[in-house]
């Protein structure tokens, strides 16, 4: 794409992108030169005339919910259209036969200009937001443009439906949630998103590596890219995410560096993130769902793998990770702290292991707050760890109930979303398939610079408690319960075909304070 290898090696994905620019503008110039000579009549005519397609002609699709800042009471909807419309919008109500006005819409167009290796793609994902909702309350939503109205039997439009978090005063409800990385576009991730609705999740975690639009994954110019997958994949998952907040956060095949300095302002124009994160960083925010406190990292800015998008932030990233995870630990109301991101801090796959970078910056924070569960993608398998502390391991066998206050926080790698798959360097080791081992070889990423291979730095690992070389996801049963009491997450690992192969139970005492004195406004 323009930018030879041995020199994208060396530069961000900033410096990469400010050089394409300056060369893509040089050759657009000749290109529309060339074509005011050879382009005229009838043809431009007919390109013309697309601009003016009827609305009714253009269907929505790759609806795909997301949470606000408070989930509570914002919900976000975003959508895709084949082609540009007008005045797009959002209708919310009580029932399907009675949604409210209209709620204008934002088209964020997307042109990918691959310089020649095809025709240019042009992507119209288009955003809206409601507000003002009240909790715990489910709502009957519609999308359209002028000239097609969904709530117009003979547009054959649909109404769907999303329900709202519940309110912060009293107990909350018990509820599950559902998470997996590295998805794609297959039939395995069709397989899993089948599995996933039937447990009926509030909302879903996907730990990055989205799309594989960008089949490299290294954040660089020269990553071969292809935009039209995209469509695929929103079409793919809506008969999940239409209906269950699908929430975000990006690995290294998200950062497309064509698009922009950072490399994501392609998943900018698709994704409404919550936006409540520290400026500079893309895909990172935290939101409160009944007594469990979920955070989104962005692992690109501190993996030692990977250098494209490392240190982007400045430090602004962990600097407001440490102040959210304290700030989480004091809500009177919140009892589990779960954070995912990309690259895994714990992990033997044989593909890409542990890394380096999230342990020293983020690992001591999770250690600090007592963070219970951490979840995260980038290795194409399923792993669950003991409980760790500092690094030491408590052991949790499959079916025991750890306390993380006194043993420590779950890692689990829950990569097997629908993607190719990775192996270990040990048996699987499952609920029907026992095969412990008391150590493991593995090894961590290690610091490195532009100009320098990753290094890989061997270890032996006592950590790795659950092992399963398959397409699978997690769900995690959420039991709150009144002050003084004991709250649980109960961790299951189920594959694609609906088996359950790991359980754990996380345990705590519901936190102090008076639930019912809390602002059900507040984050």
């Amino acid at each position: 794409m323009g930018v030879p290898d041995r020199l994208a090696a060396r530069l961000s994905i900033a410096e990469q992108h400010a050089l394409l620019v300056s060369r893509r503008t040089l050759l657009t110039g000749a290109a529309r030169v060339a074509a005011s000579m050879v382009i005229g009549g009838p043809a431009a005519a007919f390109w013309l005339q697309l601009d003016t397609l009827p609305g009714r002609m253009v269907v929505p699709f790759g609806r795909h919910l997301a949470w606000g800042a408070n989930p509570r009471t914002t919900v976000s909807v975003g959508w895709q259209v084949p082609h540009r419309v007008k005045r797009p919008f959002l209708r919310v109500g009580a029932s399907p036969d009675a949604l409210g006005p209209r709620i204008d819409a934002e088209i964020r167009p997307l042109r990918t200009d691959l310089g020649g290796i095809r025709p240019a793609t042009e992507q119209y994902y288009v955003h809206a937001t409601a507000g003002g909702l009240r909790p715990g309350t489910t709502y009957y939503y519609a999308v359209g443009h002028a000239g097609y109205d969904p709530t117009d039997l003979t547009d054959y439009g649909r109404v769907d439906t999303f329900t709202t978090a519940p309110s912060r005063r009293g107990v909350a409800r018990p509820f599950t949630f559902t998470a997996f990385g590295d998805q794609g576009v297959s039939s395995h991730a069709l397989a899993n998103d089948g599995m996933l609705i039937a447990q009926r999740p509030a909302f879903h975690l996907h730990a990055g590596d989205l799309c594989y639009a960008d089949t490299s994954g290294k954040g660089r110019m020269t990553d071969f890219y292809d935009p039209r997958s995209w469509d695929q994949f929103l079409a793919q998952n809506e008969p999940v995410a239409a209906a269950v907040p699908w929430m975000a956060c990006l690995g290294n095949h998200d950062m497309e560096a064509l698009y922009s300095p950072d490399g994501y302002d392609g998943q900018r124009a698709r994704w409404d993130f919550p936006g409540n994160g520290p400026a500079l960083a893309a895909g990172v925010y935290s939101f409160l769902y009944g007594n469990v406190g979920v955070i989104a990292l962005d692992a690109n800015d501190v993996c030692h793998e990977l250098d494209g998008n490392r240190g982007y932030t400045g430090g602004a990233q962990t600097a407001w990770l440490d102040r959210r995870l304290g700030h989480l630990r004091e809500q009177p109301d919140v009892d589990f702290l779960v954070v995912f991101f990309h690259h895994c801090a714990y992990s033997t796959s044989t593909a890409h292991a542990s890394d380096g970078g999230v342990r020293r910056h983020w690992v001591p924070l999770f250690d600090k707050h007592e963070v219970d569960l951490v979840i995260n993608g980038h290795n194409h398998v399923y792993e669950r760890t003991d409980a760790l502390r500092l690094g030491v391991p408590r052991k949790a066998e499959i079916g025991e109930t750890v306390h993380p206050g006194r043993d420590g926080t779950i890692y689990v790698t829950a990569g097997g979303g629908g993607r190719s798959l990775y192996s270990f360097g040990a048996p699987d080791s499952h609920a029907g398939r026992r095969h412990p081992v008391d150590e493991i070889e593995s090894y961590v990423w290690a610091d490195s610079s532009p100009e320098q291979v990753p290094e890989q730095i061997p270890e032996r690992v006592t950590w790795s408690r659950v092992r399963y070389t398959g397409y699978s996801f997690l769900a995690v049963d959420v039991e709150p319960a009144r002050e003084g009491h004991t709250s649980t997450l109960t961790l299951r690992a189920v594959t694609e075909d609906g088996a359950e192969i790991d359980r754990v139970v996380i345990a705590r005492k519901a936190a102090g304070g008076s639930r019912a004195r809390l602002n059900d406004q507040s984050a």
